[in-house]
């Protein structure tokens, strides 16, 4: 941003704050209502706009409460980028995936088919009316908020905030301006922060020292992507993987996330340097035309192959590329003692969660 658009923009970025600090206080005060669901209500949710890896960490954790707790769970997403984001849509009953990237979303098409037997996703802008119609019809007993941090009309009882550790402030200003949702003293809300991609930081302990700071000493836990799998295109929804050692180089990447730089930069790190990159807009919605452009410049450049993210992998099924296109599929790992401490917290939440009267 040059200084004269950001000198435009000071006057909108000072509105944003006014509404945002008038919204949150209206909630402190109690004149905006905050409702209970009658189930325990984990969330997961950033202070900045873009990827800061909060869909791994949500699957993650549904893993976690699914598996280690034994319980029924539900993500509530409003599901951004789908065809109709008023209407309520059952991506998974927990069973099978019953929507597509089109009308279900691109992130809830992921995390859904990833967590098929272990959660259900429900897409609703209402997400209390979502999470009491999954108690009533698929049974759901904790709900993991997707992307809730800002959400307050909907009380949680473990109030996780991530923070991308390559641009955990989003350059300290509002939007439009910068990336902060809001000011930072928010952070105090969290009652837990998990740092991701902590492997691609310049001063990851002088990040956690400054979180703790900020938040008022809550508990600051650190996270990083690694390489889950690499899969064809044609399988990514099935099982099918190959090694990522094996794949022919040179490689070209390309998505359409909230943070392509991490992407790029996790593939150098695990040896692929690509000879060709290119991000498109978050949740871009792909053409055929797209695929024949990206593979005629990945060509050109020397590339072998394409590899692209998971999200995108799911809006990609249908196009014909005339390169081999793959999926890199990322998950969330903590060190020992940091899992343990996010373990003992869900335990904690779920085991000391009282049903209203």
């Amino acid at each position: 941003m040059t200084p004269r658009e950001s000198f435009i923009l000071l006057p909108v970025g000072a509105l944003y704050g006014a509404l945002t600090r008038a919204r949150l206080a209206l909630y402190r005060s109690g004149l905006l209502s905050v409702r209970r669901v009658g189930a325990p209500v984990l969330s997961v949710g950033n202070i900045t706009t873009g990827g800061t890896g909060k869909t791994p960490l949500v699957e993650w954790l549904a893993r976690a409460v699914a598996l280690r707790e034994r319980k029924r769970v539900c993500i509530l997403t409003r599901g951004y980028g789908r065809e109709d984001e008023r209407q309520r849509v059952v991506v998974s009953d927990g069973k099978r995936v019953l929507a597509d990237a089109r009308t279900g979303g691109d992130e809830p098409l992921l995390l859904a088919e990833s967590l098929v037997g272990v959660a259900a996703v429900v897409c609703d802008a209402d997400r209390a009316g979502a999470a009491r119609w999954a108690m009533e019809n698929l049974g759901s007993e904790v709900f993991i908020l997707d992307d809730g941090f800002q959400h307050l009309r909907i009380a949680r009882d473990l109030d996780i905030l991530t923070v991308d550790a390559t641009n955990p402030f989003g350059g300290g200003r509002l939007l439009p301006r910068g990336h902060l949702r809001e000011p930072l003293k928010g952070i105090r809300r969290a009652d837990l922060i998990v740092v991701t991609r902590m492997e691609q930081a310049v001063d990851i302990e002088r990040l956690r020292t400054e979180l703790k700071r900020l938040s008022g000493g809550r508990p600051v836990l650190l996270s990083r992507a690694r390489t889950r799998a690499v899969r064809p295109l044609a399988d990514s929804a099935a099982s099918e993987t190959v090694s990522a050692d094996s794949l022919p180089q040179p490689v070209a990447a390309f998505c359409g996330i909230g943070n392509p730089t991490a992407f790029f930069t996790h593939l150098r790190n695990g040896g692929h340097t690509p000879a060709y990159t290119r991000a498109f807009p978050d949740h871009h919605v792909y053409t055929q035309a797209d695929a024949a452009s990206l593979s005629n410049d990945a060509r050109n450049a020397g590339a072998r192959l394409l590899l692209t993210t998971a999200k995108d992998a799911v809006k990609l099924r249908s196009l014909e590329f005339d390169l081999p296109c793959y999926v890199l599929e990322i998950e969330l790992e903590f060190d020992a003692d940091d899992e343990a401490s996010i373990v003992g917290l869900i335990d904690k939440t779920l085991s000391t969660f009282k049903r209203p009267a």
